[in-house]
């Protein structure tokens, strides 16, 4: 198997390309800063690390960041030499990261977030009234995952769900929007939790267990055709109107879209009752790179900031809170799946595209 994951890597991560898009910065932030750091990153992080606060805020402790985007797995594939920190937005292909570099110790996790499902309201309301959805506010409720994947296994179709002939937009069969799972890395997280409830509540670990929940995840995967590399262009094709009325992102893309004053009326927000934290997980290659991925799981003003940006820091529930009636403060009635080893959930992923 493991084979076989190395090859799938391999072939992916010949046609990865990396995208630079950060870092410009004043004269002033020129003159603070000392020390440059490269850094490849999950395309996630990009606004996090563009915005101008945060540009300042790692200037005034002397240090210059140069990012780039790369899908999460397709790190493992590029040429590292010469950066200061890779990373990804989970643990899972930070820790092959750090394997193949040799990094040693805790890597550090500065913050975390949760996969959520964006839905139109007609959608979500769908949803609710066949028991495949709770709402308990006018944008916010919970996916019910064990009944989804009931009815995605049997493949229904929205037209068989009550209710839904009075919404013209909802035809077809009944899927959720993810990225490439060989590729990126919420589409892998996305058949972790659906193989742990398809398991029975336990993350797979053996071929057995490969090979049972294997056709469901294929089935998840094949309906959608054309999968995105990237969350934040499926995102953006949500928001816009365009694509399925079921995507599945980052929460912290909605909180920043929040934050940035947008609060779209059509927009549900629905935490799958049993779903996989994001955790971005850094791996140190240098000094710098390792100085930097600590100042920004300590330091307040970064902390502030990453909240601003919609991630969670890890440590203090408290310091995430929603104004708004979209998002939870407290990921409360959320269940963690375990993740399965890198091994393991390539082949999954490769399962589940083949």
């Amino acid at each position: 198997m493991r084979r076989i994951a190395g090859i799938v890597l391999a072939v992916l991560l010949t046609a990865g390309v990396v995208v630079a898009v950060v870092a410009g910065r004043s004269d002033e932030d020129k003159s603070t800063a000392t020390k440059t750091v490269r850094m490849v990153i999950g395309s996630e992080k990009a606004e996090f690390f563009a915005d101008p606060d945060v540009v300042k805020a790692l200037a005034a402790k002397g240090y210059t960041v140069e990012a780039e985007t790369s899908g999460s797995w397709a790190m493992e594939g590029l040429d590292l030499e010469g950066y200061d920190l890779a990373f990804p937005s989970s643990q899972a292909p930070a820790t092959e990261l750090a394997a193949k570099y040799e990094v040693r110790g805790t890597l550090p996790r500065p913050f975390y977030s949760p996969l959520v499902v964006v839905a139109h309201k007609n959608a979500a309301g769908v949803l609710a009234d066949n028991g495949l959805a709770t709402l308990d506010a006018e944008h916010r409720g919970t996916l019910k995952m064990a009944a989804y994947l009931d009815a995605a296994r049997a493949d229904r179709t929205w037209q068989q769900l009550r209710g839904a002939g009075k919404y013209g937009e909802l035809t077809g069969t009944l899927y959720l929007s993810s990225t490439d799972p060989e590729t990126s890395s919420s589409g892998a997280l996305y058949l972790a939790a659906a193989s742990y409830v398809d398991n029975g509540g336990k993350v797979v670990a053996s071929d057995a267990e490969i090979e049972r929940t294997a056709p469901l995840l294929h089935r998840l995967v094949s309906v959608q055709g054309a999968q995105q590399s990237s969350t934040d262009a499926a995102f953006r094709d949500f928001v816009s109107g365009a694509g399925n009325p079921l995507v599945l992102v980052y929460e912290s893309q909605v909180a920043s879209l929040l934050a940035g004053g947008q609060q779209p009326d059509d927009l549900v927000v629905l935490y799958p009752d049993t779903t996989v934290n994001s955790d971005h997980t850094a791996v140190p290659l240098t000094e710098s790179g390792g100085a930097l991925a600590g100042l920004l799981s300590a330091d307040p003003e970064l902390r502030r900031l990453a909240i601003r940006h919609g991630f969670r820091p890890q440590g203090v529930t408290a310091e995430f809170a929603s104004a708004t009636t979209y998002l939870k403060q407290e990921l409360t009635g959320v269940r963690q799946a375990p993740v399965p080893t890198s091994t393991v959930l390539h082949e999954l992923a490769r399962r589940a595209r083949g």
